[in-house]
């Protein structure tokens, strides 16, 4: 039985214990050699930390013995105070019941008092007030300040005081009260006010003065006063009589056990929380933490922990310095191997000592083949081998160049390729040279790339140099010439005045110059180099006089293969293209004086209409005054009358005359600030003349306040004039009724593409136009009319975009029906003043 119930505890004691063994075989020698090294440590750590715990289980257990002793000694002295201070009231309201009974008088009441007084210290003076404020009898102490000192007749001062009379007027019972204090900061004083009756009635009280000091001293034990540092408080506990202990070292407040002193304070009774009594324990002995027996367990403590960290930190380093030694090997290793530069080590002899994997790699032969051996090497090409043992008695006497050289070498395999050796002194760890290392690297392809761009440069040299524009390339600052081609020399030869003279017609921003007389300053501090790379080229036609030639002239920075910021200019001939622009300008000049020409062709039977109305009259009018001047049947005022309508037919006539002849009459472009209702008017004063020969109404609507254009106003009116003319024949073509033949012309502000633009509209009642018409409206010599030249709206349109604007013309329906026709150009308001700066585009007049 008994061995049966011992067998599983120790079957199951066996079990933790082969655990352990188990787990501590599979650790690591390393993880083994830290374990045995923290168990110690930990121990120690361990046993210092029970030895603190307990220590400072002590200090607590002695700061609550001291706390509950200073609980105790204040609430017994609180209790000496109190019952001092209920004797003294009992003593003022017995008089005060006396005087109430007026069994007392004041020079009674003032021996009372001044017995008082002197037989209790703490007493400073009883002051008798009656019911209107007035002091009737007082008694101080000597040695109460002058100004504390209140006399008879006197009327209670205000404040406080008088705020505590009242008080007791309204309670009818004792109120303490402690007054504010005053100009000179005296707060000693507690005051007692006790209520006087007279049949029931308040009259007045009896003001008791108390010295806080006094209270403290003649109340408080002996006993108390000597083991603790008592002080009385206000409500806002500020100190009014006592001393405090001095706040203790900030750095002795980490250790929980002095985070708070042994103090204890409780209110003083009757006069509540306005006196507080404090009492905070002197530190007589320093406890257990001052003990030797605290710090000796202390620093042995540390010494034991110091030596064990000590030895661990050997150790780790010891083990951290053969992982480092085994690691830097295996990388070195490694490293070695992954190069792609191949390493051949020589002794002094000449004999291969070392080669690596790339070495091997490169040559094909294997480092048992190539270690060992010694000139000629296998890899030496039968050609080369007398140059190549030159090179290698060289290296070994210590002749190479820091730049390296360049040889062939052969393949196992017999192929050949290009390599360039780096030759360096191998020196042993000891600082003696032991051998020569070199490095060897395959150049077979940068030698290739580099072949390829030597003629990729020359195929862009001679592109540039067959190019038909110039092209240079000069430093920003500088008048250096980094590259110009055959045309630039041809031009301006090899030096940079060309470049910069192109520079400055083209009103490209100037180059900053360097001065030597000014202090070596970068000229291109806070220029964005980045932004200005990748800024859009810069175009502009400038005339050379010393060429003779018109050039475009392009241009944009760039970043010179030196990382220098350059700019580079391209310059195109392009006089041809300038003559031919010229020739077009005449020729669309030509095409404009012709098509006013025109113009006022088929208007002539209109103009010769309506000049025969003012011919006919004049005449009527001088048949009609040379009739009565004969027959002597007029006079003066009748005579003066004819003349004047005589003269005003003949302006008339030459206003039509003059009119005509300054719109078909060539001009040179004359773009000025022009009033709108102006072109309007004397362009309706033409059309109105073919309008009205076609028997067809016109209507205008000028907007009020309509800005001034900066346009030619013959351009204008003409595109008016063409536009009237052709809705009145539209109009006639169509064979509208008289009800139906009417023309529209409106001019009003609009907002077209975020532009302040003004609106040029005609609208007719004819035809409209056919969908095959339309597009091709603005065909040069396509007309729709028979003896039609087509160049009308073409040049129509092309005046209105000289002037930065649009036309355009649509169908007007009326449900499916064409009801008629709506041609409108616009001009800008704003952009009209940056139209002078293209009075070169081709129209003139």
């Amino acid at each position: 039985m008994q061995d049966s119930t011992h067998a599983p505890d120790m079957h199951d004691a066996a079990v933790p214990a082969s655990w352990w063994r188990h787990w501590w075989r599979r650790q690591t020698p390393v993880r083994q050699d830290r374990f045995a090294m923290l168990a110690p440590l930990a121990a120690v750590l361990l046993f210092l930390a029970a030895i603190v715990s307990a220590f400072g289980y002590l200090r607590l257990e002695e700061m609550d013995r001291e706390q509950e002793a200073v609980k105790r000694d204040v609430e017994y002295a609180q209790q000496r105070i109190r019952l001092r201070l209920l004797e003294r009231q009992e003593q003022l309201m017995r008089i005060a019941r006396d005087i109430s009974n007026k069994e007392v008088d004041a020079e009674e009441f003032i021996g009372r008092a001044e017995s008082m007084v002197i037989q209790y210290p703490e007493l400073q003076a009883v002051t008798w007030i009656d019911e209107k404020r007035r002091i009737k009898a007082t008694y101080a102490a000597p040695s109460l300040g002058s100004q504390q000192v209140r006399n008879p007749g006197e009327v209670l001062r205000t404040g406080e005081t008088e705020s505590i009379y009242t008080l007791a007027r309204d309670l009818q019972q004792p109120v303490y009260s402690q007054p504010a204090p005053n100009a000179e900061g005296n707060t000693g004083l507690l005051q007692l006010h006790i209520p006087l009756t007279d049949q029931g009635r308040f009259a007045g009280v009896i003001l008791g003065e108390y010295s806080i000091d006094g209270l403290l001293r003649y109340g408080v034990p002996t006993e108390v006063s000597a083991k603790y540092a008592v002080a009385l408080l206000d409500g806002k506990s500020r100190v009014l009589a006592g001393s405090s202990v001095p706040p203790r070292n900030p750095a002795t407040q980490l250790l929980p056990w002095a985070a708070q002193p042994n103090e204890y304070e409780v209110p003083v009774s009757p006069v509540g929380n306005g006196l507080i009594i404090r009492a905070q324990a002197y530190r007589t002995s320093l406890g257990v933490i001052g003990s030797g027996l605290f710090w000796l367990v202390i620093a042995l403590s540390a010494m034991t922990a110091w030596m064990l960290i000590g030895n661990w930190r050997h150790t780790r380093r010891r083990m951290q310095a053969q992982q480092a030694l085994l690691a830097e090997t295996s990388f070195r290793r490694a490293m070695e191997n992954s190069m792609l530069t191949g390493m051949r080590a020589l002794d002094l002899q000449g004999r291969i000592t070392y080669v690596n994997a790339a070495f091997c790699q490169m040559t094909g032969w294997s480092e048992s083949e190539l270690v060992g051996r010694t000139p000629p090497f296998p890899y030496w090409p039968e050609d080369d081998r007398d140059l190549l043992a030159a090179r290698l008695d060289d290296e070994l006497q210590g002749r190479t160049t820091a730049g390296g050289f360049q040889v062939r070498v052969k393949r196992k395999d017999g192929k050949l390729f290009d390599a360039r050796l780096y030759v360096s002194p191998l020196v042993d760890a000891k600082g003696h040279q032991s051998g020569w290392m070199t490095s060897m690297t395959d150049i077979t392809e940068p030698n290739r790339i580099r072949e390829q761009l030597s003629a990729s440069y020359e195929r862009f040299t001679t592109v540039l140099e067959a190019l038909d524009a110039s092209v240079s390339v000069a430093p920003l600052g500088s008048e250096e010439l980094l590259f110009a081609n055959k045309l630039y020399r041809l031009w301006f030869g090899v030096q940079t005045a060309g470049h910069l003279q192109m520079v400055a017609q083209a009103g490209v921003p100037e180059q900053p110059r360097t001065d030597e007389s000014l202090d070596e300053v970068d000229s291109f501090v806070g220029l964005p180099t980045g932004g200005l790379t990748a800024a859009q080229s810069e175009n502009a036609e400038i005339f050379v006089p010393e060429l003779g030639k018109w050039l475009e002239v392009r241009s944009r920075y760039l970043n010179w293969v030196d990382g220098r910021l350059a700019q580079m200019v391209i310059a195109t001939d392009i006089t041809p293209r300038r003559h031919a622009e010229e020739m077009s300008a005449t020729q669309a000049e030509r095409a404009q004086s012709a098509s006013r020409l025109v113009t006022m062709g088929e208007m002539a039977s209109s103009v010769a209409h309506e000049l025969n109305q003012p011919l006919t009259a004049i005449n009527n009018y001088c048949n009609g005054l040379v009739s009565r001047i004969k027959g002597k049947q007029i006079n003066e005022e009748d005579l003066l009358a004819a003349l004047d309508k005589t003269a005003r037919q003949a302006q008339r006539a030459g206003q039509i005359i003059q009119r005509i002849r300054s719109f078909v009459k060539r001009s040179e472009p004359n773009r000025t600030l022009s009033d709108v209702a102006l072109m309007v008017n004397e362009a309706v004063e033409l059309a109105e003349i073919e309008l009205r020969r076609r028997n067809v109404r016109l209507s205008h609507y000028v907007a009020a306040r309509l800005p001034r254009l900066l346009v030619d106003p013959i351009l204008i009116e003409q595109v008016l004039v063409n536009l009237l003319k052709n809705a009145a024949e539209s109009i006639e073509h169509a064979r509208r009724p008289a009800s139906r033949r009417s023309v529209e012309l409106r001019v009003i502000p609009r907002q077209i593409e975020q532009l302040s633009v003004v609106e040029f509209s005609v609208l007719d009642s004819g035809a409209g136009l056919a969908p095959e018409v339309m597009d091709r409206l603005y065909e040069a010599f396509f007309s729709t009319k028979v003896e039609g030249m087509g160049i009308g709206l073409n040049l129509c349109r092309t005046i209105v975009e000289s002037h930065q604007g649009r036309m355009q013309a649509e169908n007007i329906y009326n449900g499916a029906e064409v009801a008629g026709c709506r041609f409108s150009f616009w001009i800008p308001v704003s952009g009209a003043t940056n139209s002078i700066a293209n009075k070169d585009a081709g129209i003139t007049v």
